[in-house]
């Protein structure tokens, strides 16, 4: 405004006033606003609009305030925009009709937008516009302002306005047909197929169609009792109305609506009625017949809706996909890998038979292809989680460690709280021997995830390894309290007891083992071991019971033995196997020495002599870490190598 003043001011001193131009005036002030409302600087935008409304000498200068009623929209000022734009419609005459049905559709959507909505007003300035020249649009953001209120007879009202509005310039279909060979007419029609104004005759029939379908499944669900019922009468009346070619797709959604509430057997009953239907829709519902039934497991059908889908379409994408999910399930990759390239040739950018054919070739172990596909995916869809991870598992796959940690790093940023990669990414580092960068993403993953089982185990173990015995018994207990009937973990927890000097606390701990597992070996041997140290006097009871359990461990280690001898007699070789598989240490754990142990037991047993007690055990946490060996200095010195020898006179002090 003062810059405008001073400009003035120098006109008037320079005697140019008689000279201003009107005209370039008013195209600097809008030009400047819109460039400074493009950029954002809606402060400097709103001046250069109001040096126009301000000015008496500009005419139709009102309709400016719709410029400052959008500003204040995207600033949130919800008030003053209506306010704005209220301002401008009083301005604008009833004959620029089109003007202020823009004005009263801003108005509309505004009040949708402030918080809280005011749907009532949005309908009066939504029906005030279907009365006067309804469109797609409108007609949709109505039966969306009922919905949200909702009135039922209202949508079905609003949704029958929906099927009657008219779609200027596509009823004449006709004029695109040729009549007779005059090469005159072939040319124009050539012409005119693909031209700009058939674009836009297209996509005005796009936004027809999609409004009426997505109207069709916002209100199904709630016009009648149940959602089945609400899609049949809206089919009913897409059927009566001039779009009668949508009902197939919205019978379609109908079963799309069954699948999403896992009603299988009623979904396939809706798309088995289009088995008789026009090509396009037959193969659409074939495909998703081939879909259920794969989804179902019967391998069979998938694969005959499958190739009905094919032979409907044979440029349909899906059903090529389908089919080779089928081959791919059944181990025939090949096959799988044909059917995923044959989609891809129709569709380079088929987001599925991209992810699906990469997937085959990493089962395949073709790993460069695999991920020459996933990198493919991954610029078509940016920041997708699952395609980052397959890139990222591919090279740690190929021993790329730094590739694989940087792809995991980026999937991290987009989804910070997934415990399974979080752990992988410690997994990675604790491969590369970078322990303490491995503990960070452990304990993270623990954060958002503390069931997990095997990341409390490493937690448990790097403690362990440590040294810090009372922290790893957190993790352990933790893990006893999600697998109660695993053993190992309590008798981690003692061990953890043992190694840090509480011995009282150990024996207490065992003794709690026992009770529970009266029949474990290990958790005995542990309990004759302590009492001895400790000199108590149940040690001959736990030794007694000792032998007991190795007694009737030993029987049935002989009890599957026999029957693997059995077994292997009647099948073949087969025996030998099971017997060295009955011999392995429950709970998953390795003893050495445990196999020549139970033959010199069966012996004994055999032989009728007194078997000795046999505490040998074996830690669940590992050895003891060797002790430093203090007198290895002193043996050297005993083999002094001058012990022999004398001592020259040089060698002597002078």
């Amino acid at each position: 405004w003062y810059q405008r003043r001073v400009r003035e001011r120098h006109r008037d001193l320079q005697g140019f006033s008689e000279q201003t131009y009107l005209d370039l005036t008013y195209s600097v002030y809008f030009n400047s606003g819109n460039v400074f409302e493009a950029c954002e600087m809606y402060q400097e935008a709103q001046s250069a609009y109001m040096a126009i409304i301000k000015n008496k000498a500009f005419s139709n200068a009102g309709r400016f305030r719709v410029n400052l009623g959008n500003i204040l929209l995207k600033q949130g000022k919800h008030v003053e925009a209506i306010r704005m734009y209220r301002r401008a419609l009083d301005q604008i005459p009833e004959t620029h009709t089109h003007m202020r049905i823009k004005i009263l559709k801003n108005i509309g959507v505004t009040f949708i937008k402030m918080n809280p909505p005011q749907y009532s007003d949005s309908i009066v300035s939504f029906e005030h516009i279907m009365k006067t020249k309804p469109d797609f649009r409108t007609a949709f953001n109505l039966t969306l302002c009922y919905y949200a209120i909702g009135d039922q007879d209202k949508m079905k009202k609003a949704f029958h306005r929906l099927l009657t509005v008219p779609i200027e310039g596509i009823e004449d279909d006709d004029r695109y047909l040729q009549y007779g060979d005059d090469p005159h007419s072939s040319l124009v029609l050539e012409a005119i197929k693909d031209d700009e104004l058939r674009k836009i005759e297209r996509n005005k029939k796009r936004l027809a169609e999609k409004a009426i379908i997505q109207a069709a499944k916002l209100i199904a669900p709630v016009i009648e009792g149940t959602e089945a019922l609400g899609f049949d009468w809206c089919v009913d009346c897409v059927r009566e109305s001039q779009h009668n070619e949508l009902a197939s797709e919205l019978e379609i959604n109908k079963a799309i609506m069954f699948l999403k509430q896992k009603d299988f057997q009623k979904a396939v009953e809706a798309l088995k009625v289009f088995e008789k239907k026009n090509s396009k829709i037959a193969s659409t519902a074939a495909t998703n017949l081939s879909f259920l039934y794969f989804l179902k497991g019967e391998s069979n059908e998938a694969e005959k809706y499958a190739d009905q889908a094919i032979e409907s379409d044979r440029y349909n994408q899906c059903a090529l996909v389908n089919r080779g999910n089928i081959h791919f399930k059944a181990g025939e990759l090949e096959k799988a890998r044909d059917y995923y390239q044959e989609s891809l040739a129709i569709e380079s950018g088929c987001a599925e038979a991209l992810y699906n054919l990469g997937l085959t070739f990493k089962t395949m172990g073709n790993l460069d292809n695999a991920l020459e596909c996933f990198e493919k995916l991954h610029t078509i869809l940016n920041n997708c989680p699952e395609v980052i991870y397959q890139i990222a598992a591919l090279y740690d796959m190929k021993q790329d460690i730094q590739q694989s940690v940087d792809w995991f790093m980026h999937l991290i940023t987009i989804v910070p709280t997934d415990p399974g990669i979080l752990s992988q990414i410690g997994a990675i580092y604790d491969q590369d021997n970078d322990r303490s960068q491995a503990f960070q993403y452990f304990l993270e993953s623990h954060k958002y995830f503390p069931s997990d089982i095997s990341t409390i185990s490493w937690l448990g173990a790097f403690y362990i390894d440590g040294q810090f015995h009372e922290k790893a018994i957190q993790y352990f207990e933790r893990a006893s309290l999600i697998e109660p009937q695993e053993v190992k973990w309590q008798l981690m927890i003692a061990s953890c007891y043992r190694r840090s000097g509480n011995y009282q606390q150990s024996l207490a701990t065992y003794k709690k083992i026992h009770m529970r597992f009266p029949d474990n070996v290990e958790c005995l041997k542990f309990l004759v071991r302590i009492c001895t140290d400790l000199g108590l006097k149940e040690l001959q009871e736990y030794a007694n019971k000792l032998k007991k359990a190795e007694k009737a461990k030993e029987l049935r280690e002989q009890r599957r033995e026999n029957s693997g001898r059995r077994s292997g007699r009647n099948r073949g070789s087969g025996g030998s196997e099971r017997s060295n598989s009955g011999r392995r240490a429950p709970s998953g754990r390795q003893n050495s020495g445990r196999k020549n142990d139970q033959e010199v037991a069966i012996r004994d047993s055999n032989s009728g002599r007194k078997k000795p007690v046999d505490a040998t055990y074996s830690d669940p946490i590992g050895d003891l870490p060797p002790r430093p060996r203090t007198a290895a200095r002193s043996r050297v010195a005993e083999d002094d190598d001058f012990g022999d020898e004398e001592l020259g006179d040089d060698l002597l002090p002078e």
